[in-house]
């Protein structure tokens, strides 16, 4: 009798951490469902009243708290256009035209879902603060920030090793994007120069 309540308790014991592991690689290594845009993907059900429970888990996990779609649209990536992994030891171009928003912004989390520590206190470039060219296109640099650079106002600085994630928010985006994020001329991701 003792042993088959021992086989019984192990049993549960094993299906509660099959449930909670299955469900937490879910939740941290399945793809987001959305539409893409280059390298971006946007979750369309992020802040709406018709999302699942699972939507709801990754937002809360990723610790972000959404507007519906009508309002904000919230496009994120973790790979550049080259379709390889972001990483925060390395130095990446962003560049593209303004997306067509009231207001706009690109922040670096590291893989734990947290900003960058950094002594200029710069976690996000957007409409206030992009640099434009003569043609109206920006550019900006996520990576580890060298010293000489400390003024750079068109750099994120990031910090030691792993994964790195990005997300471009589109506050009061254009009734043209609403209807069809995927037809965002979403900015470019390169790598740029060596990565260690």
């Amino acid at each position: 009798m003792r042993r088959q309540r021992l086989i019984i308790a192990s049993l549960y014991i094993a299906a509660i951490f099959l449930g909670v592991g299955s469900a937490w690689l879910w939740l941290t290594r399945v793809g987001i469902a959305g539409v893409d845009a280059g390298a971006w993907r946007v979750n369309l059900l992020a802040g709406s009243q018709n999302a699942d429970a699972y939507t709801r888990a990754r937002i809360a996990l990723g610790a972000v708290l959404a507007l519906d779609r009508s309002e904000t649209l919230y496009y994120t990536t973790q790979r550049d256009d080259q379709g390889e992994p972001l990483r925060a030891e390395c130095r990446y171009k962003i560049e593209g035209s303004p997306p067509p928003a009231r207001w706009w912004s690109i922040t670096a989390y590291g893989q734990d879902h947290f900003l960058f520590p950094n002594t200029e206190r710069r976690y996000s470039v957007g409409t206030e603060s992009a640099q434009l060219d003569s043609a109206g296109r920006f550019s900006l640099t996520i990576g580890p920030l060298p010293a000489n650079e400390r003024d750079n106002r068109a750099w994120i600085p990031t910090a030691g090793k792993g994964g790195l994630r990005l997300t471009l928010r589109l506050y009061n985006p254009d009734p043209a994007v609403q209807q069809s994020p995927g037809s965002l001329a979403a900015p470019a991701i390169t790598l740029s120069g060596n990565c260690p």
